[in-house]
């Protein structure tokens, strides 16, 4: 049977068969999942083979078998990983974004070449990083900032080696900026850094992986114009633009090298907005800080905050994902919900009414992964 990283499904399946590769314990693959979309569809990166609005999930193609997805924050474009190891891209292309070697956009998914062995994959704007199952990392699509981490500014349109390492294990695409972890726990940042969001003490570009400090004990990464991170004690840090409290440390001052969130030590995942973040505490609590002007903290107001504010007082949230202004997350039932913005009907309540708190996306219980994108938003869902 065909394995995948049990986490890439936020730990749903309680299955007892279990198998060791790239020092990562994989589990068997949940029977057919489908991937769904909704929201704006105008450049085809809802993947329906049309450049409609949907404001209810509609399903992608007939295939069953969606491992990863990842949608862009401020393009219009979705790359997604299926369990045989292959990978597909499709939406806009106008900087070969969509790794096709091309600049010609698709409405309907493509496959990025031949290769069976891709695992994770990341997407900032109108460019692209992701890892393999071998532990290297791979960019393509817009480089004016050095943020392919090529060591240079040159634009490609298929996948470019970044580097020779072979310990990637998490990565991250912001507006123009990238970071990632290795396997070591060591941090590391490159492309644009107007904001700080790079870590390293300054404002300055870089095109190639510099790390962050000496610490080997970074866990997950998350970046936009802003960056989150997580450490293996638990604890939870954040740097880079801070002008709507996005940073989360109970001011709007930006800051160019990692500040711990509080003192607590119970922060599991993480995401973020354009302007917003959000975590999920190992207690199955879920918080969120930062800009909220459309209500996409989902804690029934619209007023800002600059330190984490739980939503509600549910103890059972167990994926979040933030789009532009809105966030879609899944309760531990394999529930869906979204609130924030929806002009586009990025929520998939069937309207493009706003919502600032959480709404639960039809009956369906069998969700397993989100990702959103600037006003799109994609699910995982298995039958």
């Amino acid at each position: 049977m065909a394995t995948v990283p049990y986490q890439q499904y936020g730990g749903v399946w309680n299955l007892t068969s279990q198998s060791q590769a790239q020092g990562q314990t994989t589990w068997p693959v949940p029977p057919a999942p489908h991937l769904y979309a909704w929201g704006r569809g105008t450049l085809g990166q809802l993947g329906l083979n049309n450049t409609s609005n949907y404001s209810s999930p509609k399903q992608v193609g007939t295939i069953n078998n969606w491992l990863q997805i990842s949608g862009s924050m401020l393009g219009s474009f979705t790359i997604a990983v299926k369990t045989d190891g292959t990978m597909w891209s499709w939406g806009s292309n106008d900087s070969g974004q969509l790794g096709l070697g091309s600049n010609t956009n698709y409405s309907s998914p493509k496959q990025v070449g031949a290769l069976t062995n891709w695992a994770t994959v990341a997407i900032g704007t109108s460019y692209t990083l992701a890892t393999k199952t071998d532990g290297t990392l791979w960019a393509w699509g817009r480089n004016q900032y050095g943020q392919l981490g090529l060591n240079n500014t040159t634009y490609y349109s298929s996948p470019k080696q970044v580097g020779s390492s072979t310990n990637w294990l998490n990565v991250a695409a912001g507006t123009y900026a990238s970071v990632a972890v290795k396997t070591d726990g060591t941090l590391w940042s490159w492309g644009y850094n107007g904001y700080g969001q790079l870590g390293q003490g300054n404002t300055t570009n870089y095109s190639s992986p510099k790390q962050v400090g000496s610490l080997t004990n970074w866990s997950s990464v998350n970046t936009g114009n802003f960056s989150l991170a997580t450490k293996t004690d638990g604890t939870l840090w954040s740097w880079g633009l801070n002008r709507q409290g996005e940073l989360g440390i109970g001011n709007t001052t930006y800051f160019s090298s990692p500040k711990q969130i509080g003192a607590l030590t119970n922060w599991l995942k993480i995401s973020s907005g354009a302007y917003h973040a959000l975590s999920i505490k190992t207690d199955g609590t879920l918080w969120t800080w930062g800009m909220n002007n459309n209500g996409q903290l989902g804690i029934s107001n619209t007023t800002y905050y600059s330190s984490p504010k739980q939503v509600g007082a549910l103890t059972n949230w167990l994926n979040i994902s933030g789009g532009r202004y809105n966030t879609i997350a899944i309760q531990s039932n394999q529930t869906l919900w979204s609130w924030g913005i929806n002009n586009y009907g990025q929520l998939g309540l069937g309207n493009t009414t706003s919502f600032s708190s959480p709404k639960q996306v039809g009956l369906l219980t069998n969700w397993l992964k989100t990702a959103s994108g600037g006003y799109q938003t994609f699910a995982i869902y298995s039958i």
